[in-house]
């Protein structure tokens, strides 16, 4: 399902900023190279996480989900000096990848890469989150929100994408495991009363969360 007017996408993009020479260059391999283009955040998408970041000015974020380092790049230019990115992917060529392409940036210190299954290593991790964006396995998306949750400080933030799932949310009938895993998430986040939380209509939907 065509769910943004090409025409449109392509206007924003003409009028937002454009994407910096190492945050392309992700984009352009991705596009050109890798199995699942698709799932790219992709330069408007990557602006907006950008931007937030930068607003919020976060001391603590953790991505779940890297792919190929485009939107942990983004959200590190929010980073305060002694501010820290953790990211997880459960590839090991997509984790080695990204960490090519970080280990180039102005980042590369503060980014910290892991390797796994993002459940383990999230309950592992001793840290106080002021961001955290998910956008890993969609049946999982509800477990990783109840891990995070308690250990996200107050007025901080959780994006979750893909909360359209290509459209198929938005049919009659959801089938396929993903997809059934993401209704359940938003229907999940709909209903709680501990969080403040509003649908970006961007890309394939972006579910902003803070934490009451």
């Amino acid at each position: 399902m065509e769910l943004i007017h090409p025409s449109a996408e392509q206007y924003a993009e003409e009028y937002s900023s454009p994407e910096d020479i190492l945050i392309k260059e992700v984009n352009d391999f991705t596009m050109n190279h890798h199995a699942e283009p698709q799932m790219l955040s992709g330069h408007l998408q990557g602006k907006v996480l950008e931007m937030l970041s930068c607003m919020l000015r976060p001391r603590r974020i953790l991505e779940i989900g890297t792919f190929t380092g485009y939107s942990a790049l983004c959200l590190a230019k929010g980073l305060t000096e002694d501010g820290e990115l953790h990211t997880i992917e459960l590839r090991e060529a997509d984790s080695a990848l990204s960490r090519a392409y970080f280990d180039r940036s102005f980042f590369s210190k503060q980014i910290i890469s892991h390797t796994g299954n993002a459940l383990g290593i999230i309950a592992r991790l001793e840290e106080k989150w002021d961001l955290v964006f998910i956008d890993a396995d969609k049946p999982a998306y509800i477990e990783y929100f109840n891990l995070v949750l308690p250990r996200l400080r107050k007025n901080g933030f959780i994006l979750a994408d893909n909360i359209f799932f290509h459209g198929q949310v938005l049919e009659k009938e959801i089938k396929g495991k993903s997809a059934k895993g993401i209704q359940a998430f938003n229907e999940f986040i709909k209903n709680r009363t501990d969080i403040e939380k509003v649908v970006l209509t961007i890309r394939d939907g972006l579910f902003l969360i803070r934490k009451l």
